[in-house]
């Protein structure tokens, strides 16, 4: 009897995503690189396969595991806003054959001034390709500001290399190694918030947990996009501080030091276990989601609307009719009392509030108040 998967929901995470290790399971999965591989109509069958999975019109036959892959490479290979095929290079699942090489040869040709600029310019290049590739479409980015994202994280991370070889010639040889890391560094540090401005200018869209818009927030923007710098450079790391250690010991052996051809080789082939194992690991390192405790919610006249002031600084029009309060994961309904005002919560004075509510509800501890719900 074969079972019956119209209600699968396809979109569920398989691991626990309030977990690390949920997070690392999951992004070695979509970030597997054997999915570059992939045939077009491979991929094409995965879209299809999803889309109608999606809307319950799932093929008689079909088992879990083909849902399975078939999301699998949906993830790797379209836009998870647009639902578009992205270009190979950009995709998170090329990070590893791509970054395996560029990393190699930046830490091999690091000694010569054409050497670093060059391959600087390679990495930097190739950071701007997937940026654009795997954008915020609900925050459009300018040709001109990729322009100038791409042209200030160059310079940066050129400069930061030409200027740390100069002064590290008179250091000792490893130290000269750890040069293009911190240039990857310095350079991450400038792209990313740059290439994601006008989310720290606008916000990025803040939601309850049905997926409904309560407003637009730049302190959780600027907490995404620092969390997302942390990643990266988490992610070159291991690799780019101990493979100098290890290469610096490696080049002394009798076998190394006849056949220097294979050093860079090497380096590149090393790179790619380290980042076999750190994508995933600093894909994982934050959630996707997260939820945060509201503040304080103040109430507009007498209408069940609330203007809502959260720990990211949301500002917009919540219908609390349609609200629920979710306390330490307990379904709690409460009914709101305009009777009083109190500065307890954070209030503005004049302003009526729901302050027995929380208070029955929350006591004096708020760290686990997710979303206030009046009715």
């Amino acid at each position: 009897m074969e079972a019956d998967l119209s209600d699968f929901n396809i979109d569920a995470p398989r691991w626990d995503q309030c977990t690390f290790l949920g997070r690392v399971k999951h992004f070695l999965n979509i970030t597997d690189p054997r999915t570059v591989f992939a045939s077009e109509q491979e991929l094409d069958w995965a879209k299809v396969v999803v889309e109608k999975s999606r809307m319950g019109l799932v093929p008689p036959g079909t088992q879990v595991e083909q849902l399975l892959y078939a999301k699998k490479l949906y993830d790797s290979a379209f836009h998870p806003d647009t639902g578009e095929k992205m270009n190979v290079i950009g995709r998170m699942s090329f990070q590893v054959p791509g970054g395996m090489i560029i990393t190699g040869f930046m830490l091999q040709f690091y000694r010569t001034m054409p050497a670093v600029i060059f391959w600087q310019w390679v990495n930097q290049s190739f950071n701007a390709l997937v940026n654009y590739t795997n954008r915020n479409a609900a925050s459009p980015t300018s040709v001109r500001q990729m322009a100038l994202s791409y042209f200030t994280a160059t310079t940066t991370a050129v400069a930061t290399a030409v200027g740390m070889n100069m002064w590290t010639k008179r250091a000792p040889p490893l130290v000269g190694r750890w040069v293009p890391f911190a240039a990857v560094a310095a350079a991450n540090c400038v792209n990313i918030p740059m290439m994601r401005q006008q989310e720290l200018i606008q916000g990025i869209c803040v939601k309850d947990r049905n997926q409904n818009e309560l407003g637009c927030s730049q302190r959780a923007a600027a907490v995404g996009i620092t969390q997302v710098v942390i990643s990266r450079i988490t992610m070159a790391a291991p690799g780019m501080i101990l493979l100098p250690v290890i290469m610096e010991r490696l080049e002394k052996l009798p076998l190394m030091k006849k056949v220097k051809v294979l050093h860079a080789p090497l380096q590149v082939v090393l790179c790619g276990c380290f980042l076999l194992i750190m994508v995933p690991v600093a894909c994982g390192l934050f959630p996707q989601e997260w939820y945060q405790p509201i503040v304080a919610c103040f109430a507009l006249s007498d209408t069940p609307i609330l203007t809502c002031f959260g720990a990211w600084g949301v500002s917009g029009k919540v219908d609390a009719s349609k609200c629920i309060c979710l306390n330490s994961g307990l379904l709690t309904r409460g009914k709101w009392d305009t009777s009083q005002d109190s500065e307890a919560l954070g209030e503005k004075p004049g302003v009526s509030v729901l302050t027995q509510c929380l208070r029955d509800m929350v006591g004096n501890d708020r760290r686990h108040l997710v979303l206030l719900a009046v009715r």
